[in-house]
């Protein structure tokens, strides 16, 4: 199609024959570093083999755990094993492996498919299953072929396999799973997810186990928000680095965009419901005026009224001098790990799987909320009732698939802004409780005074989320995620089963693990009752990266001293970029050059 240009010249807009836009064909042609222990001597990928090494995974109920996960324990006997390069691999054929993608997506999901797909080679078989864990309930596996890597490798998203969240946790599941795996011949089952997911592998690893059917179950670390790690044994998830890219840039753009507007506060809730390590990550990035960690606020037992009050505060203090902008950074999972906000959601939580058919028969919501506050402690009732009824309302009819209270749409930042609203209003009206020379009281000048009595508080709310989960993945995840499936396809073929896929030494040329999985489990209130899953990664105020992060927020408060990112890098001085608090917490020398090995461009053909 030809039409005229603003200046008269001739311009043709060309629609390209497929979906790929020109970005996307280059990304797929980008080599990727693959660790050296997978090259053979002539420069082929190949699987590797595994040692024992001396690390030994404790988990926190053994006794319990041992009684649910026998065989494989016994098999296992939980600990780590280490990947060695194999002198001369056996030449292995007619290997059928499956793989699926499981819960919400994350960046690099493709390049798994694409390094099981490498490590296993033509003379083994690999399946992809549509729809996550519901699509191997149901048999649905179709053949990955060499073409249809080459045209995934490197892009972003779940889209080639789909996804879904389904738990596979009845008699007659597991029978279907059962009858999935012998009615296709499976050797291996690889599932790419998060703690559940994961949780799911050592359930189904344990259960084919116990019916004598020998198929690997490997799991693949997945998930966004980082909660998803192991020490120094699995440092992050994948997923994590790309997402958090994305999110500092937007939030450098809006950061930006303040300073430029002379007049708004944004108030940014990320996702991490959890734990609050992508709003750290994002915080070092970007040096917002405010970040709230969950895990500091929980340790330090502030109250929702500690933290409006911490918040208003800076507000205060960077108007006088001043700036009357800024960005404030909220974890999803943050009223969680308000201590009185806890206590209701835990009462909560409690009551509503206990009355759930007496609560869902009630027709209207002051119904409802007749029924459940005399069941509520007198506070948490009181707490309750003094929330916006659109919060309230949330509370009472959200429920996850675990039946619990649907933390991340609580919309947490404009509950704080309607807060802080009437808190600088209170501030105006009666400065003398404010100001002065006492405890928690700002000092200030009478002139100064005046000037606060004239603040206006222009605000604007985001939730960033699914911007991150599916884009491009980074550098760093690409090659994260190719080593993660060469390293689970080298267990199925060395016959593990029940270990997750890991890697370390991100600095170092990489190193490659595998965990086992009942080694991870732990305990966790679902529906009201404790149930047996992979234990989540919290942010450790004793961390290096909180360490610095703390050592530096109160210059960020009290100045702007924002720093915008900018987009991805896929070529130039910060594509080989690492997360900060990776690089921090593994006592790396430089977060901008990570080392996973030679780079390779990979085909298919």
């Amino acid at each position: 199609m030809e039409g005229k240009g603003a200046a008269g010249v001739k311009t043709k807009v060309v629609q390209t024959a497929g979906k790929h836009s020109p970005f996307e064909d280059a990304s797929r042609g980008l080599p990727i570093p693959v660790c050296r222990i997978f090259l053979s001597d002539d420069g082929k990928i190949q699987p590797v083999d595994f040692k024992e090494t001396d690390v030994k995974l404790e988990c926190r109920d053994y006794t319990r755990t041992m009684q649910v996960f026998p065989r494989t324990m016994a098999r296992n006997n939980c600990i780590v094993l280490e990947a060695v390069r194999s002198a001369s691999p056996p030449d292995i054929e007619g290997k059928r492996v499956a793989v699926l993608f499981s819960g919400g997506p994350a960046a690099g999901g493709h390049n798994v498919l694409a390094g099981l797909k490498a490590v296993l080679g033509k003379k083994n078989s690999l399946f992809g299953i549509r729809k996550g864990p519901k699509g191997l309930i149901k048999g649905d596996l179709f053949e990955i072929t060499e073409s249809s890597v080459q045209e995934i490798i490197n892009t972003g998203g779940f889209d080639f396999l789909g996804t879904d969240r389904t738990k596979i946790k009845s008699r007659e599941q597991f029978e279907q799973v059962r009858e999935t795996v012998v009615r296709n011949k499976l050797d291996g089952i690889i599932i790419v997810g998060g703690d559940d997911s994961n949780t799911n592998a050592a359930f189904i690893a344990e259960y084919l186990e116990t019916e004598g059917i020998e198929c690997s179950v490997i799991g693949i670390p997945k998930t966004i928000d980082g909660d998803m790690a192991v020490g120094s044994y699995l440092p992050i998830s994948f997923g994590f680095d790309t997402a958090t890219k994305v999110y500092s840039e937007l939030v450098g753009n809006l950061a930006q965009d303040a300073a430029s507007a002379v007049k708004y506060y944004h108030f940014v809730k990320l996702m991490g419901r959890t734990a609050s390590k992508i709003t750290l990550e994002v915080a070092l990035q970007t040096k917002p005026c405010i970040a709230l960690i969950s895990e500091e606020i929980a340790e330090k037992n502030m109250s929702l009224d500690d933290i409006v009050d911490h918040i208003v505060k800076v507000i205060t203090l960077r108007r006088l001098k001043g700036i009357n902008h800024g960005v404030i950074l909220v974890p999803e999972g943050l009223v969680e790990f308000i201590p009185e906000m806890r206590r209701l959601i835990k009462e909560l939580n409690h009551v509503l799987a206990e009355y759930e058919a007496d609560i869902r028969d009630l027709p209207t919501l002051k119904n409802k909320q007749e029924f459940i506050y005399p069941r509520l402690s007198a506070q948490s009732a009181q707490l309750m009732a003094s929330l916006p009824e659109e919060i309230e309302e949330m509370l009472i009819l959200d429920r996850d698939e675990h039946g619990n209270v649907k933390v991340s749409q609580i919309e947490t930042e404009k509950l704080l802004i309607e807060k802080i609203r009437y808190k600088v209003s209170e501030l105006k009206r009666h400065p003398h409780k404010y100001f002065g020379k006492g405890e928690g009281q700002i000092d200030a000048t009478p002139e100064e005074i005046e000037t606060i009595k004239g603040i206006s508080l222009s605000t604007q709310s985001h939730f960033l989320g699914y911007e991150g989960r599916s884009a491009k993945p980074t550098a760093f995840d690409a090659a994260f995620t190719f080593l993660l499936g060469l390293t689970a396809g080298s267990l199925v073929l060395a016959g593990k089963t029940g270990y997750m896929a890991a890697i370390t030494d991100f600095d170092k040329g990489g190193r490659i693990l595998a965990l086992p999985l009942a080694g991870l489990i732990t305990s966790e209130l679902r529906k009201g009752k404790e149930e047996l899953v992979i234990e989540k990664s919290l942010v450790e105020t004793t961390s290096p990266s909180f360490k610095i992060f703390e050592e530096n927020r109160e210059r960020w408060a009290e100045e702007d001293l924002f720093s915008n990112p900018g987009p991805i890098q896929h070529w130039g001085p910060t594509s080989r970029q690492l997360p900060i608090i990776v690089s921090l917490d593994q006592g790396y020398d430089d977060f901008l050059h990570f080392d996973l090995g030679e780079e390779r461009k990979l085909t298919f053909d």
